[in-house]
């Protein structure tokens, strides 16, 4: 690019409703964000990763299934904790792997991160004061705390009544607040039901609806829970299907009555698991669900459900955008709820607001704040058509996003090479047009520097030149013609 390309401020802001994804959990592995970009063609607001700290238990930090393993087990919770990666920080832990290296995956490739954690709520103040300092450089971040608290499966309500579980959340809130201010909390509880006023135990819960800065739910539009110990067949008591309508009517409910408790003040609301159960529904229907529901969310223009995560991009079972290779963790079998969710994540109304400012001179300075607040650069460059080629060199080491034509890649620093013609595989061009290259700067270790006067809540980053883009409208060499 040269002088004549004119560079543009913009900034990304929040979708009129965002799009999370879950990516491992007790079903499914970690899979790499550079492949989840490649294969869906856009980062998400936020990657939800979900782990449990039980560090007062026998066999911690062992997975439960593997230090807990016995044949009697015939449902997915029956473990003395709960069968979740285990969270390797916390009091006398450390940070240097699961899940701090999954979220700096997360953050350097453009997303913020959600970790669900499961915990314990007899341990100690000083164990959540050392998960809040683990979490403190990640910039502006979610935590989930003991989800669908107002269940009966998970661990912690079966070793805790459920006011020591309310009480505990809000404990947690006041410490997460004052050492790390950057997280914000999410609280999960089960909702209103068709005909009743109140959510499930609302007397108890009622102070930590208060005291939380997110509100959720979990709900899936079909569930086999008794996977992975039967089959969902006609007449099976371990699966069930639900009305899309009426699970839409339930989160306005649900969140309708947070509101309430709340003297009226609204907060963000989002369903913090979604999903149709292939098990149950098949893979034709389980897109068909997913895609009725989104499309009742962006026709009644329901702007007070900020987000939704789906769970999950590569499962076990027939809950996730892929189906795990049973021969081989690492190989993802597509599912039609794929085609159908990468179709849904790149309508405007899922894809994050993006304001174009003043126009800039290099060099110029790129904030990070997170997937929903972040200040880049914008680029016009003119096609006289479908190109052959279109390509970024760089001669720095910087951590780049880069959009064009609604098609985003990844650029780490060690790269100086970006091929952008996938952007034209699926929406070529028609003719001579007029498009912009955007540029935003993620933080390049995943973490926030804290040493910055604002570094809790932004990363800054220089770009002194523009990359050099190369552009052809046909072969290399043409086709030789035989005589013959």
């Amino acid at each position: 690019m040269s002088e004549n390309n004119r560079v543009y401020a913009i900034h990304m802001g929040k979708a009129k409703c965002a799009v999370d994804l879950g990516d491992g959990s007790e079903r499914g592995e970690y899979v790499s964000q550079d492949y989840i970009l490649n294969t869906l063609g856009r980062p998400h607001r936020s990657i939800s990763l979900m782990y449990c700290y039980y560090p007062l238990d026998e066999g911690w930090p062992g997975r439960a299934s593997v230090v807990h393993a016995r044949p009697d087990v015939s449902f997915a919770w029956d473990y003395p904790y709960d069968d979740y990666f285990t969270y390797k920080g916390g009091l006398n832990g450390s940070t240097e792997g699961e899940p701090f290296n999954y979220m700096r995956d997360v953050r350097r490739h453009g997303q913020d991160v959600t970790l669900t954690l499961t915990v314990d709520p007899h341990v100690s103040d000083e164990h959540i004061i050392a998960i809040a300092k683990d979490l403190k450089p990640f910039g502006r971040m979610m935590l989930r705390v003991n989800h669908e608290c107002t269940g009966d499966w998970f661990n912690f309500t079966k070793r805790s009544t459920y006011k020591e579980i309310a009480d505990f959340y809000c404990r947690f809130c006041r410490i997460i607040k004052e050492y790390a201010p950057n997280v914000q909390m999410i609280l999960c509880t089960g909702g209103v039901d068709e005909g009743t006023e109140e959510i499930e135990k609302e007397e108890l819960f009622a102070q930590a609806v208060r005291d939380t800065d997110m509100w959720s739910i979990d709900r899936y539009f079909s569930l086999h829970w008794g996977w992975p110990y039967d089959i969902a067949k006609k007449g099976g008591t371990s699966h069930n299907r639900y009305d899309i309508g009426e699970v839409f009517e339930y989160t306005k409910r649900t969140y309708e009555r947070f509101k309430q408790l709340n003297s009226g003040v609204s907060k963000p609301m989002m369903m913090s698991e979604m999903n149709a159960d292939g098990d149950v529904v098949g893979p034709y229907e389980q897109a068909a669900m997913v895609k009725e529901f989104c499309d009742i969310i962006k026709n009644e223009n329901a702007t007070w459900f900020t987000n939704f995560s789906m769970y999950q991009f590569r499962d076990r079972g027939r809950l996730g955008l892929e189906i795990e290779d049973p021969n081989n963790e690492n190989v993802g079998i597509a599912q039609p709820l794929m085609k159908t969710y990468k179709e849904i994540i790149h309508d405007d109304y899922f894809s994050p607001e993006m304001t174009l400012g003043d126009e800039v001179t290099l060099p110029a300075v790129l904030r990070w704040g997170g997937a929903e607040d972040a200040q880049g650069l914008a680029i016009q460059v003119h096609f006289e058509g479908n190109p052959h080629f279109c390509e970024l060199y760089f001669e720095d080491a910087s951590n780049l996003m880069i959009e064009i034509n609604g098609r985003w890649f990844y650029k780490s620093p060690k790269v100086q090479f970006v091929d952008l013609m996938p952007a034209f595989f699926e929406k070529p061009i028609d003719g001579a047009c007029d498009m912009t290259i955007k540029l935003f700067a993620p933080p390049a270790s995943g973490e926030n520097d804290l040493s910055v006067e604002d570094g809790l809540m932004n990363v800054y980053s220089t770009i002194e030149k523009l990359p050099e883009l190369r552009v052809e409208y046909g072969p290399v060499e043409e086709a030789k013609r035989s005589p013959h």
